[in-house]
């Protein structure tokens, strides 16, 4: 099962400790208001200032008054009522504008109907062991308990948590499960928490499958620079950690994507290809997005992030163009500078979207070193980044040195978010499918469904004119372990350690790896990759084309091509990533068509 758990650290008291365990990034942070208990913070303790960290007062039948000052004062984020407090009491609490977490021990004799009036006045519920002394007991109530809760307000669960929970919790298949409380089996003495060993919990209950606070996905990932690079990296890093979860920021992208690129994109059912394919086969319409592809995703989100930090040039790379596109289009909007780096054969074979990033007032710069594709426009532009600091370099793929995979997987999983919302409450898919590259549009559709184990994740790469040829670029298939564009990752590589020419008709395709989150999912066996030929893939889009009206990108082509790989039970629900449109590469189709003729 294993679902996204939030993860609260209560109980702390130290300042110290607290700027420690603030570093580890939980959702909430507990400080205890209530004077018998040992964790007690005092009523002049100030609660430091946190960013994407909800800060939580806990009290104890507590006078309404001095509740209220108290949280004002130490702007807290919630207030949780670990007493008697009545529902009465809540709802007075609830009407000053404060959100409440209603704590509730359990013991044998306890029936959850008692709590049915607290509903409407509680933001969430947090059940723990109930005892004689308030403020908690360190341990566990019968957990099973809990599956007799059907109330639709989420709750946390408390009470003697400890690093050999981690099994336990993961098979806890509760559908309102929030979150977990972690307090005195994780302690040194009262109020001081080990942060090494709450390090290793958090490690492995929250970043199963997206990253830690240091860009690591499992093995893979971090950020492997060269030293002029370091203040760049380091101040992005720090820059988005505090950026991204502004209110503000989030609703002047959350504005763009819906009025200037069209979200929601549609989900849309293929009728006559899901009769070919014995399945349901979904299409998530990326390619309805502005500019023609999920790029835009992404690029709106970092061009927001570098006005933030007060960048005002811009530089990418682009392969198919697409990105190039989308990079050169926001910049238009804000009035940012924006120069493109490009292989000379991208374009030449992407003639098309060069010419649209001349319109939109980029600079396009050739690079005609090695095989003057992806890889050598993402070394040109690193190059260039280096002799010239001031500028904020926007990637285009979940690839490159933390914070880049993780950002630009944020920014992308717009595209799972809406997926959710789209299909009935409680229904998942079976397949999700996407193309891969560097994989952003994979990282996208992918995310909020990794810890639904039940939903395969099919990775498609590039295989060229086949695996057994050297004119390939399936990473997977073909590659090691190593870093490559300042991530340790899975690329292809020779006995030396230098990296192979990728090939693959299709140019946001033809990368020699693949980003950090893919590689781990592959050791994790929790995706699986295929490849698909040139020849293969061209079928497809043409196949999709004369069945259901829609040309797709070469790139989602690749992942159309799956469906003649993959075997499917008649009601099996197939969604794939429609990641771009396939105008740019008519003349590819041209060409097949004329020859198959």
């Amino acid at each position: 099962m294993f679902k996204k758990i939030k993860i609260k650290i209560c109980g702390l008291k130290y300042y110290n400790n607290i700027s420690s365990i603030i570093d580890l990034y939980p959702d909430f942070i507990g400080f205890i208001f209530f004077e018998k208990s040992p964790r007690f913070v005092g009523d002049n303790f100030l609660a430091p200032d946190t960013i994407g960290i909800s800060k939580v007062g806990v009290f104890v039948n507590e006078k309404e008054d001095k509740l209220l000052k108290l949280s004002i004062k130490n702007n807290l984020d919630f207030v949780q009522l670990h007493g008697d407090e009545s529902p009465y009491y809540c709802r007075n609490i609830y009407k000053k504008g404060i959100k409440i977490i209603k704590s509730f021990g359990i013991d044998n004799n306890f029936y959850f109907e008692k709590i049915k009036e607290y509903i409407d006045h509680v933001k969430y519920f947090l059940f723990d062991f109930k005892s004689k002394i308030y403020g908690g007991s360190g341990k566990k109530f019968f957990w099973e308990k809990i599956y007799n809760y059907n109330f639709k307000v989420p709750f946390i669960l408390s009470g003697g948590i400890n690093s050999n929970d981690f099994d336990k919790i993961n098979n806890l298949n509760i559908p309102n499960l929030l979150g977990i409380d972690l307090n005195s089996c994780f302690e040194n003495k009262p109020g001081l928490k080990n942060f090494n060993l709450l390090k290793k919990f958090i490690s492995r209950i929250k970043y199963k499958y997206l990253s830690d606070y240091h860009g690591f996905y499992g093995n893979f990932g971090g950020a492997y620079i060269p030293e002029m690079l370091y203040n760049n990296i380091n101040n992005l890093k720090n820059e988005y950690n505090k950026i991204i979860n502004n209110n503000c920021f989030k609703k002047k992208l959350k504005r763009l994507l819906h009025n200037y690129v069209g979200r929601p994109s549609p989900l849309f059912y293929c009728n006559n290809l899901s009769k070919i394919y014995g399945a349901k086969i979904y299409l998530k319409r990326e390619d309805l997005n502005h500019t023609g592809s999920h790029k835009i995703n992404n690029t709106i989100g970092q061009a927001l992030l570098a006005k933030e930090i007060g960048k005002k040039n811009i530089i990418s790379e682009t392969g198919a163009g697409q990105h190039g596109v989308a990079t050169s289009t926001i910049c238009s909007l804000l009035g940012l500078k924006c120069t493109i780096f490009m292989g000379e054969v991208d374009i030449k074979r992407q003639i098309q979207n060069v010419y649209r990033m001349k319109m939109l007032g980029a600079n396009i710069i050739a690079v005609n070193s090695g095989s003057k594709t992806l890889k050598d426009s993402v070394n040109e532009a690193i190059r260039y980044w280096i002799n010239n600091p001031d500028c904020y370099y926007m990637i285009g793929s979940a690839v490159g040195p933390d914070p880049y995979p993780r950002m630009v997987s944020y920014f992308q999983s717009i595209i799972s978010e809406e997926i959710k919302e789209q299909l009935k409450e409680g229904i998942l898919p079976n397949y999700i499918i996407a193309c891969l590259g560097g994989g952003s549009n994979a990282a996208g559709i992918f995310y909020h469904f990794l810890d639904d184990e039940s939903v395969k994740l099919i990775g498609v790469e590039a295989s060229g004119l086949g695996l057994n040829t050297n004119k390939t670029a399936a990473t997977i298939q073909k590659g090691s372990r190593g870093v490559l564009h300042g991530s340790m990752t899975i690329l292809m590589q020779d006995k030396y350690g230098q990296i192979l020419e990728p090939y693959s008709i299709s140019a946001g395709l033809d990368y020699p790896g693949i980003g950090p989150m893919h590689a781990n999912l592959f050791y994790k066996n929790r995706a699986t990759f295929i490849s698909v030929t040139d020849f293969e893939a061209i079928e497809a889009g043409i196949e999709l084309s004369s069945l259901e009206g829609i040309i797709p990108a070469l790139e989602s082509a690749h992942a159309i091509a799956s469906l003649k790989k993959l075997s499917f039970k008649k009601n099996d629900m197939v969604i794939i990533n429609m990641s771009g449109r396939g105008d740019k590469d008519m003349d590819t189709y041209i060409k097949h068509i004329e020859n198959n003729e």
